[in-house]
């Protein structure tokens, strides 16, 4: 098969742009066939594949006649000619142009994406090509056919493409495109890589014709002695059935006109999962033709008054922020492997709760947790300056929650779906936060809304406290403070109170300092590891007179990469707030922080 051309030639035979399909839950416990792999690739910075000379994309103006579309369509010479898919190098997927190739570090821009593949499709199935996540917009093509256009670095896509599957040979072209722009999301401004390309799985997968398309499982959160849920199917289907053979449930729910059957079962003896005893049931969701397992916990979560009440018990969040990145290897995460070992690292620093930040992170990473037995505090990437009053921002940000919480639904280990973090406080943005929140409480009443706001200081006093109004949306008072760093020294936190005026749990999302890896002085000075212990020390000490505290997740576990930070001593594009260096050695806040971590363990065993 011959792709020369095939860049503008793809746009000749695409039409209309298909709709994406409605997300298959669990995709992984399909019939599939994975797209990993080598994948050519041609970086196209000034976008010579999408527009013609006079910057008009092909997708507008391959449906006209005349002129420069005749030209293409009878591969005129005037064709451009600079794009042979046969010939171009290859990137690793899943996997991120910017670690793979060294010309293209810092690059933000479009690169096109081509693989080959070779199916036989059968009859009386369906057909989904499923991307894990592209980053940051990806336009589709299959055997030169667009499918369609996606938006969201981190969240799944899908498309139908059943009958545009041939027999034997098949290709499908990608335009991935990560530049940055400010009606986006994220904005142009944040505090990590902008990793761009196929960042994770790419699947084919099969379906039968009538298939189970989504299901949720959970304890009812007002009767824990009762599992609740749904199923929906797509095709002719009368009824589901519902079982969990270690919890004795094999229940037939019939499926009404618009292929739901929603369901309230109940249970005894249920094991609740928690960090101690992250005890997962299989379940097994069937119809006439179809079937998709699962592994579930079942738990509650809620709060009362200034406590966190994990199955009606206090609990105390022991957390840790993370990056989906590996120190050791540049780039974004590429597997179970590389995320395994993250959170055995929260784990050994007596963790038992992570927040995966500022973005949706691998659905992998979900399951783990669910597996190891850490609660997650789970985010979108609504991060600084968005903009607020911009209707198709709200809407792109609301389409990301949604798709985030769509997809992990029934994972246990997420206590809390954040909606953003340190976005700056005015009315439109109140609007738009507040419509998130309300958007997360449509969609899921099993778990915390929370975001990570900013603290604030009373005027002409050493107290602080956070009087974001967006507080009385969400179930906790959560911010991010960085006293002893970017104001004061750590000898004067203890000038500093805190005070609340409202009766919720307190969660202390951010606090740190950075700290070269290796890097000592007996004087503590800024960048030594002596300095992040001193304000860790420090920090502890003053998180501790705070009363109504339930839980913290300094920044960070590990070093990570970021073009804000090129202090060429200390940084060299790293953050360096992590109590892990780039080299994997722990630094003395870690040991800190392990400590105060038993601590609070033997405190809430009492």
């Amino acid at each position: 098969m011959k792709y020369l051309n095939i860049l503008l030639l793809l746009f000749v035979v695409s039409t209309a742009v298909r709709a994406q399909s409605s997300l298959l839950q669990n995709p992984y416990s399909r019939d599939h066939i994975s797209l990993n792999g080598p994948w050519h690739y041609i970086a196209d910075p000034y976008e010579n594949g999408y527009y013609n000379y006079r910057r008009k994309a092909f997708d507008e103006i391959g449906n006209k006649k005349g002129g420069y579309y005749d030209n293409l369509k009878q591969n005129n010479p005037m064709s451009l000619i600079e794009y042979d898919f046969d010939h171009a190098p290859t990137l690793d997927v899943p996997g991120d142009w910017n670690s793979q190739v060294e010309k293209l570090e810092l690059y933000e821009g479009t690169v096109w994406y081509q693989r080959a593949f070779v199916v036989s499709p059968e009859k009386g199935k369906k057909y989904w090509l499923y991307f894990g996540a592209v980053n940051y917009e990806a336009h589709v093509y299959l055997n030169g056919k667009k499918l369609g256009t996606h938006k969201g670095g981190f969240t799944p896509f899908q498309f139908e493409v059943t009958d545009l599957l041939h027999e034997g040979d098949n290709f499908i072209v990608l335009k991935v495109d990560n530049a940055r722009h400010q009606d986006e999301v994220p904005t142009v401004n944040t505090d990590w890589w902008n990793y761009g390309g196929v960042t994770r799985d790419v699947l084919l997968i099969n379906t039968p014709d009538s298939y189970i398309q989504d299901y949720q499982l959970k304890l009812n959160p007002a009767n824990n002695k009762e599992i609740r849920g749904f199923v929906k199917v797509e095709g002719e289907e009368s009824e589901v059935k519902v079982a969990i053979p270690e919890l004795k449930v094999d229940k037939a729910i019939a499926v009404d006109r618009n292929g739901y059957a929603s369901f309230a079962i109940p249970v005894k003896k249920v094991v609740y999962w928690s960090p101690e005893n992250p005890k997962l049931y299989e379940v097994q969701i069937s119809s006439s033709n179809d079937m998709v397992l699962d592994k579930i916990g079942f738990r509650t979560i809620t709060t009362e008054g200034t406590d966190i009440l994990l199955n009606g018990k206090s609990v105390f969040l022991r957390g840790i922020s993370m990056h989906e990145e590996n120190p050791f290897l540049p780039g974004r995460l590429r597997g179970e492997g590389d995320i395994k070992m993250l959170f055995q690292w929260a784990k050994e620093l007596n963790c038992n709760f992570i927040r995966l930040a500022h973005y949706p992170h691998d659905e992998k990473a979900l399951k783990l947790a669910d597996e190891m037995g850490l609660m997650v505090w789970a985010e979108i990437p609504v991060y600084w300056t968005i903009s607020w009053e911009n209707e198709a921002t709200y809407k792109n940000a609301e389409a990301q929650l949604t798709d985030m919480i769509v997809r992990d639904k029934n994972r246990a280990s997420i206590m809390i779906w954040s909606v953003g973090n340190e976005t700056p406080v005015s009315e439109p943005r109140m609007k738009f936060m507040g419509g998130l929140a309300d958007k997360v409480r449509s969609l899921d009443d099993s778990r915390l809304v929370a975001a990570a706001l900013e603290v604030s200081q009373k005027e002409g006093e050493m107290v602080w406290t956070c009087d974001d109004p967006l507080v009385d949306k969400i179930d906790l008072v959560s911010f991010n403070e960085y006293a002893g760093w970017y104001w004061l020294t750590p000898s004067e936190l203890s000038k500093i109170k805190f005070e609340f005026d409202i009766d919720k749990p307190v969660f202390i999302s951010e606090f740190g300092a950075g700290a070269l890896g290796g890097f000592h002085s007996e004087d503590r000075v800024r960048w030594s590891e002596e300095y992040q212990e001193d304000l860790y020390i420090k920090q502890i000490k003053l998180l501790t007179e705070i009363k109504q505290l339930r839980g913290v997740t300094p920044w960070i576990l590990v070093d990570f990469r970021s073009p804000r930070r090129p202090h060429s001593v200390y940084q060299n594009f790293w953050n360096r707030k992590g109590l892990i260096s780039n080299t994997g050695d722990k630094k003395k806040a870690f040991f800190i922080l392990k400590d105060y971590y038993q601590k609070q363990e033997e405190a809430y065993k009492k």
